[in-house]
């Protein structure tokens, strides 16, 4: 699914990751986003194939920018070492929990759910996690969710205290203490490269599918 000529460039915008070198070699990264676009392509397919609201996005709806934005970071080198593409109802711009694709040399991984949501959202979400909890268990816990997300739900961003209106005691703490909702999954360099890669991954997302309803139908 993902040709060779987008890791190599990647890998090179690594070691070159200014304007210049860039500009040198604008052909070689216009190759590889032509590239990419077309594997976002077939990933939208494959996406739409269990989950309707995917399919009628197109692959630029999708596709994040490769330029960074340095406005507030100490690190101002002005490339990202990745491609990467969000696959959300309302494109790449939406704000409800979606599928991420990250593709990067030794470093390439699947995401779903939802990152950071503001504090409306982050509300609603934990109440149909309280109101539902045996229902976000059983996605959660179903043996195909886990034999896809081993490590589960990524935890390092959590609060300490128990969010205003909830108890320590409460059977689904654990979850409502979370900022996020995401689950992730890595692949090696010759994964992302196989030719089975599509639908490895489409089996990922499928497994996450109920997750990204819940939280969705949470926010509507």
């Amino acid at each position: 699914m993902i040709e060779k000529n987008i890791l190599e460039f990647l890998k090179d915008i690594k070691k070159n990751n200014y304007k210049p070198w860039f500009d040198s070699n604008k052909k070689r990264y216009e190759d590889a986003r032509s590239s990419f676009i077309l594997s976002v392509e077939k990933m939208i397919a494959a996406i739409a194939t269990f989950d309707n609201e995917i399919s009628n996005l197109t692959a630029k709806e999708c596709i994040l920018r490769i330029n960074r934005d340095v406005r507030f970071s100490k690190n101002k080198t002005p490339y990202k070492n990745n491609m990467a593409a969000y696959f959300n109802r309302a494109g790449k711009k939406g704000t409800g929990a979606g599928y991420y694709l990250h593709i990067e040399p030794g470093a390439s991984f699947a995401a779903a759910g939802i990152w950071m949501p503001e504090g409306d959202g982050l509300s609603k979400i934990r109440q149909e996690i309280d109101y539902n909890f045996d229902e976000w268990k059983k996605i959660i816990g179903s043996s195909a969710f886990k034999k896809q997300f081993e490590k589960g739900l990524e935890s390092s961003n959590t609060l300490v205290r128990p969010p205003k209106g909830y108890d320590e005691n409460n059977p689904a703490i654990n979850f409502l203490k979370l900022k996020s909702f995401i689950v992730s999954k890595t692949f090696s360099d010759a994964d992302v490269m196989s030719k089975t890669f599509t639908s490895d991954l489409t089996k990922t997302f499928r497994q996450v599918k109920p997750m990204i309803d819940f939280i969705n139908r949470s926010l509507d």
